[in-house]
């Protein structure tokens, strides 16, 4: 199984020497979780608690749909906007992210500024997702939406391409 953070099906180093990536282990992000709830006075119910368990065990990035699909059991419905409730929750605390282009989620190691500009890296190929920052990103993304006037609630960037592995393992069946 993956570990958090790194949003793999499978297994396989990136090269982040440029920006920091996103990487703990489920216990860690959960622990992160209730202290944060602690810290902000907010409830950290069962459900949302199940949700985020169902985001950082699952393979690969579920949607609301297939969380609700695996919470519920005979006598126990949960419907998905119960899900994406408690999704938009989580997103709001920094503990799970939104993939957009498709439209599940990914579990979050650390809380994210909300000046800090998030880039996923998604493998066309052997659909991983990676997450990291760039400082470098950041300072000239900082600079076109000041020069806009424009003042970002969050920033997600999202890259689809191919990843190291694949690219490697092409190159040496090619």
């Amino acid at each position: 199984m993956p570990a958090a953070g790194h949003h793999k099906e499978h297994d396989h180093a990136h090269d982040h020497a440029h920006g920091s990536s996103c990487r703990a282990e489920p216990a860690e992000i959960l622990r992160r979780a209730e202290d944060l709830c602690r810290e902000k006075g907010v409830q950290f119910t069962a459900l949302r608690r199940e949700v985020l368990d169902a985001v950082v065990h699952s393979e690969k990035p579920p949607g609301a749909y297939d969380i609700a699909e695996r919470l519920s059991r005979p006598g126990r419905r949960v419907a998905p906007v119960s899900v994406y409730r408690a999704l938009d929750f989580l997103t709001e605390l920094g503990l799970v992210h939104r993939i957009a282009s498709r439209n599940a989620f990914v579990p979050c190691a650390h809380a994210h500024g909300s000046a800090e500009n998030v880039v996923f890296l998604i493998c066309k190929t052997c659909g991983g997702i990676d997450e990291t920052t760039s400082p470098e990103m950041e300072s000239g993304l900082g600079k076109t939406l000041k020069r806009a006037g424009f003042t970002p609630s969050h920033s997600i960037l999202e890259v689809e391409g191919d990843c190291g592995a694949c690219r490697d393992k092409e190159r040496r069946q090619g």
